[in-house]
């Protein structure tokens, strides 16, 4: 029998009590080294293992086994799913062309089975991936093994990945997945004219980088990415688009700034459509975008534990949560 709505709705209410809260954020800060952080997060029930990395994989494949039987329509995280795709594809050309052994660093879940994605690189039968993969995977493959340039090869994917994202969330029923995903195709824009301003990138590659979305302004980056770094930074900060002057100003502090101010505005995205919603998909949304925060909240405090950064460091890096 089908799940509904509603059905659906009370048991991730239910649920969302059991993520993390700001206390429990103090808490995992205070720990003292990763025995102890993989301990504490045990003890709340988060996944399992011995490893900080074994227990998010393990708390990945259990939240994704929820969706998959509590969600009246899967197709709402396809555009999630996707993502893994592009990055199951870049690391099969690139481990197939060294030589090396990948399996270790593919995603899931994943709309493509590994084992397709190898035959359709190592057999080059691009036709054996979904459409919007494969029309730019050939160039994809042909521009690493021709020119060795990965960066560019990246870029036909990266393209490849945010259309159809785009493509998808525009044809959805929900709102805040619009709006989501135009904030994020908007951000990887800048961060793309960012970066090759820096390194010193072509008009071409630009053109070909650049996705075209509702409100970024493209040639009028390209132009200032052009003139150099400071030139674009100063054309960006004028832009009032999705605030993108604010987070300009975020980039100056520093790219991590940056980073953590793009993350924590599609956090609050989340939970002003998604938190209090009672009816469609938003609150199963809200509710797996709470969880990756989660994961990279605590690969945040895992990776300052190591290094033996102080509590204060770690926690200006960390995002906001949507416990």
């Amino acid at each position: 029998m089908a799940v509904s709505y509603e059905y659906s709705i009370g048991s991730v209410r239910a649920r969302e009590k059991s993520l993390l809260t700001r206390t429990d954020i103090e808490q995992l800060l205070a720990c003292r080294d990763e025995r102890e952080l993989v301990t504490l997060l045990t003890d709340k029930g988060y996944g399992k293992g011995k490893t900080v990395e074994e227990l998010l994989s393990s708390h990945s494949e259990e939240l994704w086994k929820y969706l998959k039987t509590t969600a009246p329509d899967f197709d709402i995280f396809k555009p999630f799913l996707i993502q893994n795709d592009a990055h199951n594809f870049k690391v099969t050309v690139k481990g197939t062309m060294a030589d090396r052994d990948y399996d270790a660093l593919l995603l899931s879940p994943c709309t493509v089975e590994h084992s397709v994605m190898r035959k359709a690189v190592e057999s080059r039968l691009m036709g054996l991936l979904p459409d919007w993969l494969s029309k730019f995977a050939d160039k994809a493959y042909e521009t690493l093994a021709h020119t060795g340039d990965a960066r560019l090869s990246d870029a036909y994917i990266d393209r490849a990945v945010m259309l159809e994202i785009l493509r998808l969330s525009e044809g959805s029923k929900s709102a805040f997945l619009r709006g989501y995903f135009r904030n994020l195709v908007f951000y990887c824009d800048v961060k793309t004219a960012i970066r090759s301003a820096r390194t010193g990138a072509n008009r071409e590659y630009l053109k070909r980088a650049l996705i075209r979305v509702e409100g970024f302004r493209k040639e009028a980056v390209i132009a200032a990415a052009m003139k150099g770094y400071d030139a674009l930074l100063d054309t960006l900060a004028r832009f009032g688009e999705y605030d993108c002057s604010r987070a300009i100003e975020a980039y100056r502090e520093s790219p991590s700034a940056f980073e953590r101010w793009v993350d924590n505005r599609l956090n609050a995205m989340c939970r002003e459509s998604c938190k209090r919603v009672g009816e469609g998909a938003e609150p199963l949304l809200g509710y797996y975008l709470g969880s990756e925060t989660e994961k990279k909240v605590i690969h945040i405090i895992a990776s300052g534990i190591r290094t033996k950064s102080g509590a204060d460091t770690i926690r200006e890096r960390l995002r906001e949560i949507y416990g």
